[in-house]
């Protein structure tokens, strides 16, 4: 019986769905490596478990992004999680788009997860699992758009959903999905007048790691909600 537990990175790990994702698959007792920018102020993800290492990566530093899959290359990564994700610009109308934050967008949201899954490849790809999963949105979708604005985080966003089927054909080995958590309280939705209402990190993790632990090989290549439900590209 092969006891060695699961493992998984996450990136954007310090705060909302990352650290929740953090605190519950170390609490089920999966090796987890983290990363976030400032390790320093990381104080509850360094409490989280003794099977839990962090990592300092700003996953937009594409050199540093690849130095730390060099550092990791004995790693063995059942899944990877490319949840680091931003919200800059949520503009109405055309002539009010940043566009100085939409270049930023499309560096984290859909060029920084690519990086990610390039520099640990090997690693993922010798695991159980295989799994690489990409944190979209549904706003990237444009099959169920109903409603406009969001034009840099929209597009990100679709990006990614194109950078990540993209993954999925060239590396039929491996099972990579997007998936779209929903709306929930985290600093990205604080904005919003009804956020307290809104679903928990801790409840959107705990539902993304079923959908997670029940991906298979033919769903490579898809798009997901929380439920597990396909989504319009």
């Amino acid at each position: 019986m092969n006891l060695t537990p699961f493992s998984v990175l996450i990136t954007g790990a310090n705060k909302g769905l990352g650290l929740e994702f953090a605190r519950q698959y170390a609490a089920d007792g999966w090796r987890v490596i983290a990363t976030c920018r400032d390790v320093g102020r990381a104080r509850e993800l360094h409490a989280l478990s003794p099977q839990l290492s962090v990592h300092r990566l700003d996953v937009t530093d594409f050199a540093a992004v690849a130095a730390l899959g060099r550092t990791l290359h004995a790693e063995v990564i059942d899944v990877l999680i490319a949840n680091a994700g931003v919200l800059l610009d949520d503009s109405d109308h055309p002539e009010a788009v940043d566009y100085a934050a939409w270049m930023r967008s499309f560096e984290v949201n859909a060029m920084a997860p690519l990086a990610c899954a390039q520099a640990f490849l090997a690693q993922v790809r010798c695991s159980r699992e295989r799994k690489m999963i990409a944190i979209g949105s549904i706003v990237g979708s444009i099959g169920a758009a109903r409603v406009g604005g969001y034009y840099a985080y929209r597009s990100s966003k679709a990006a990614l959903n194109s950078v990540w089927h993209a993954l999925a054909l060239d590396h039929p080995d491996l099972i990579a999905a997007v998936l779209h958590p929903g709306h929930m309280r985290t600093d990205m939705t604080r904005r919003g007048a009804a956020w307290e209402t809104l679903a928990s990190p801790e409840e959107k993790a705990a539902q993304l790691r079923q959908v997670i632990a029940s991906l298979k090989a033919a769903d490579s290549g898809g798009f997901f909600n929380s439920s597990g439900k396909p989504l319009p590209w």
